[in-house]
C-alpha cells in the first residue's frame, strides 16, 4: 500500500498461465475439480404421496428485451437471442454458471447489432449531414460496429465459462446461427434494381 493509502502493484489481470479447458483435462487424463454436487439418499417408503412440483426451468428473458422500437414499431427481438443461447447453454449444462443478466446484454448487443445493419440495408452507407448537407458516412455503421465489438466481448465471457466446465463436445454456437440469419436474409430482385 503506498503512503497515499492506494493499493498499487500486484498481479496484472489476465496475466499469467491461461487455464486448460475441463474437456482437454479430462482426455489428457489429467486431474481435473469439477462441481461436486451432494446427493443425499432417499428412501422411497418416507417420500408419501407424490407432489406435482415444477422443475427449474431457464430464466424468462427480461420485458426490455422484447420491446418495440420507435424506428419500425418492430419488437427489439434480443429475447428471442436470449432464449436461443440459454438453451445452447442448457445443452452444455452450463445455464447455471452463466448470470442471466450477462446473457441479457449479450442479447441485447447482438439485436442491436441487426437492428444497425438492417437500417444500413434500409438506408445506405452514406447520409446527409444534419447541417451543411453534405455527404457523410452513415451513423449506423460506427454504431453497428461498436454494439458488435460489445457483443463479441460479451460473448467471449459466455463462451469462456462453457469451455472450461462444459463435458460436451462443441457443436453449433448460437452467435454464428444469428449471422447466418442475417447474411441468408435475400432480397428482391426488385428492390436490388431500385436501389442500384
Amino acid at each position: 500500500m503506498a503512503k497515499d493509502g492506494t493499493n498499487r502493484g500486484g498481479a496484472r489481470p489476465r496475466s499469467g498461465s491461461k487455464k486448460e479447458p475441463l474437456v482437454d483435462k479430462v482426455t489428457k487424463g489429467k486431474e481435473a475439480k469439477t462441481i461436486e454436487f451432494p446427493i443425499s439418499s432417499i428412501d422411497g417408503d418416507d417420500i408419501g404421496p407424490v407432489a406435482d412440483l415444477p422443475g427449474a426451468d431457464m430464466p424468462q428473458p427480461s420485458a426490455y428485451l422484447s420491446a418495440k422500437q420507435k424506428l419500425n414499431g418492430k419488437p427489439l427481438g434480443a429475447d428471442v437471442i436470449f432464449k436461443e443461447t440459454m438453451k445452447w447453454l442448457k445443452d452444455r449444462g452450463c445455464y447455471q454458471l452463466v448470470n442471466p443478466r450477462l446473457v441479457e446484454s449479450y442479447s441485447e448487443a447482438f439485436a442491436r447489432y441487426i437492428q444497425c445493419s438492417e437500417a444500413i440495408s434500409t438506408y445506405g452507407l452514406v447520409a446527409k449531414h444534419p447541417t451543411t448537407k453534405m455527404p457523410i458516412a452513415s451513423p449506423f455503421v460506427q454504431m453497428s460496429l461498436s454494439y458488435q465489438k460489445q457483443a463479441n466481448i460479451l460473448w467471449y465471457e459466455i463462451f469462456q465459462v462453457v469451455k472450461e466446465n462444459s463435458m460436451t463436445a462443441f457443436e453449433g454456437n448460437p452467435q454464428e446461427d444469428a449471422m447466418e440469419k442475417l447474411l441468408s436474409f435475400k432480397r428482391k430482385p426488385s428492390e436490388m434494381v431500385n436501389n442500384a
